[in-house]
């Protein structure tokens, strides 16, 4: 198979880049503050969250993989530890709305997962429910800085 169908030529030399995603749930609570006292989010309140993780690579390594998926398994385990069952108020420095969520979860994966060189966290969803969802993100122009 040449280097091109076996995705190792750069996609930034296409014009594209590899995005994988995968998918963590926990259930904790919550409470918002600086809300009117009738609001349902100003009293504690639980919910199953659902965490998505993208990893963004201009090189596919190995047989093909932005990385092994297996890889990713540290985050199901912070997420466990940390936020798992508990209220998220009593383990967290902000207000523990989806986007500040989303943004320290962004910054551990950046900080902890032992990413290949070439690869890095492209993004963090953290939704409450189906229907409703907040990401932290790089901003396109800063991802294009990186690369090898």
């Amino acid at each position: 198979m040449s280097n091109t169908m076996a995705g190792r030529t750069p996609a930034a030399a296409r014009g594209g880049e590899y995005r994988i995603g995968k998918s963590f749930k926990f259930e904790a609570a919550h409470r918002l503050g600086d809300l009117p006292e009738h609001h349902k989010c100003a009293r504690v309140h639980g919910h199953s969250y659902a965490v998505e993780v993208t990893l963004v690579a201009q090189v596919l390594s190995g047989p093909g993989f932005v990385v092994d998926f297996a890889e990713l398994e540290p985050v199901k385990q912070y997420l466990a530890d940390t936020f798992d069952h508990r209220l998220i108020n009593d383990v967290v420095t902000v207000e523990p709305t989806s986007e500040n969520l989303a943004r320290l979860i962004f910054d551990w994966c950046a900080e902890k997962l032992p990413l290949p060189d070439g690869v890095h966290v492209g993004a963090v969803k953290v939704s409450e429910t189906a229907t409703s969802w907040a990401e932290f993100r790089i901003p396109v122009s800063a991802e294009r800085r990186w690369s090898r």
